[in-house]
């Protein structure tokens, strides 16, 4: 079995891999390249994004700098913002939906490392011999997401749709849909409802308008 096919099996594999390292490699040195481009090289960033990223919607915008780990693995959807300082360590698989919004400094983490220190230094492999290992499991955000600055959503967690998470939380569990939730570890504050429409802000609404449906 190639070390990629267990990431996706959800058991140990050696980052080590020279095919890993090959694709780790290429995504770094791609980031790199975003990076260096201005804000208004919309199709360069375009160009770079699509051999960086294994899917990315339409109308998506990426203020930069990033930091994807492997790239490939990860699946964003139409009219995402992501702002300032994105970092997602994509070993296991990605998945953000549409008209996903993440603040500065979110983070996103898929791989986990054995908790004893000399396990996270070596193990023994089937043909024998020492390497370093490790696992990961996937993230899934759902559609319609806020994820407030310096969020950090740990391995294994999927956030359900219409979600707001707040500033500086770290997500070390699932989120149902339709929840603000907040705090290290993250727990769910309360529901959102209609009652959380700026409609009932007149003091922030200013002359503006909420879209009512027909």
């Amino acid at each position: 079995m190639r070390e990629e096919e267990k990431i996706r099996a959800g058991i140990l594999f050696n980052p080590g891999d020279p095919e890993l390292r090959a694709i780790k490699l290429k995504t770094h040195n791609l980031n790199v390249d975003y990076n260096r481009t201005y804000e208004d090289e919309t199709e360069k960033r375009a160009a770079i994004l699509s051999e960086i990223l294994g899917e990315f919607g339409e109308g998506g915008f990426i203020q930069g700098p990033i930091a994807f780990h492997y790239g490939k693995h990860t699946r964003i959807g139409k009219h995402f913002f992501g702002n300032i300082n994105l970092t997602v360590q994509d070993d296991a698989e990605v998945m953000i939906g549409d008209h996903c919004n993440f603040g500065p400094n979110v983070t996103i983490v898929t791989p986990i490392h054995p908790m004893l220190p000399d396990e996270r230094r070596e193990m023994r492999a089937a043909d024998g011999e020492k390497k370093r290992f490790c696992y990961a499991k996937p993230v899934r955000i759902g559609n319609d997401c806020w994820l407030g600055a310096s969020v950090t959503v740990c391995p294994g967690v999927t956030i359900g749709d219409n979600c707001v998470i707040g500033a500086g939380s770290v997500v070390t569990r699932d989120i149902p849909e339709n929840s603000f939730a907040a705090g290290v570890p993250c727990k769910v504050i309360r529901a959102l409802t209609q009652a959380d429409s700026m409609k009932y802000k007149p003091e922030i609404l200013a002359d503006n308008a909420v879209i009512e449906e027909d």
